[in-house]
């Protein structure tokens, strides 16, 4: 899936507050199930910006909506027939930026305006934390390396590892990130292909690669919930060692 963040609040108002009737349009998939730009915050984002507006003393008009998917026609063509039956001003789009580019293509002379920032092709690992797995490098080679991307989960992104900075399975930037390369010969190993590691892979072209490790998004409130009624590890260590004593 595609994570997003929303952008500050302050951000967004500055896109559109030139603007006298505004249509915010949130997504029902990827931008929903990571907490950033369903129809929950469509409503949060169009209430704070309508606080916002009525501080300045602005009357700017906000409406609000929700497509299935930005991504494909069926879903955006309600989306375009609104905004211009309504006479819509501006369209937020709380999708990501392939639903921005989308939407800005099928208006035209409307402007829209990305509510979120598009961070990485990810997985939720458990409730509230995504990380990322796939670069989106648009030449994939999972087949040479066990199904896990050496791009986006090694922090080096390098083809042939792994280099020799990893330490434990960690990688040497940080213990919290797991060595890419640990991971893709720990699976082979199961799967018997280890052998297959033997190829050297010839250099690419990264200029238009990403870089850093895997990035991560966090909604720490998910998080405390998650945590909510599960007995603390060391409550249960101090429990073990107090029946040992008895």
């Amino acid at each position: 899936m595609i994570v997003a963040e929303r952008k500050p609040l302050n951000e967004i108002k500055s896109f559109v507050e030139n603007y006298k009737k505004i249509l915010i349009v949130g997504c029902g998939t990827c931008a929903t199930v990571c907490l950033a730009g369903g129809e929950t915050e469509v409503k949060v984002v169009a209430s704070g910006l309508r606080i916002g507006f009525l501080k300045e003393d602005k009357e700017i008009e906000i409406l609000e909506d929700c497509a299935t998917r930005q991504c494909e026609p069926e879903f955006v063509t309600e989306i375009v027939e609104r905004v211009k039956k309504e006479e819509v001003e501006a369209v937020l789009s709380l999708g990501c930026g392939v639903g921005v580019n989308f939407m800005a293509d099928k208006l035209e002379t409307i402007p829209v305006f990305p509510g979120v920032n598009t961070e990485f092709f990810g997985a939720a690992v458990e409730p509230g934390v995504w990380v990322e797995m796939c670069a989106g490098c648009g030449n994939c080679i999972l087949h040479l390396t066990g199904g896990i991307c050496p791009i986006a989960r090694c922090s080096k992104s390098i083809l042939n590892g792994p280099c020799g900075g990893s330490k434990d399975g960690k990688c040497e930037i940080s213990p919290d990130v797991d060595c890419g390369w640990n991971l893709i010969v720990e699976r082979m190993k199961k799967m018997g292909t280890l052998q297959r590691l033997e190829e050297i892979l010839p250099p690419r072209d990264w200029s238009t690669s990403h870089h850093g490790g895997p990035r991560r998004v966090i909604r720490e409130e998910i998080v405390s919930l998650s945590q909510e009624g599960k007995e603390p590890t060391e409550t249960k260590e101090a429990a073990k060692e107090k029946e040992s004593g008895r």
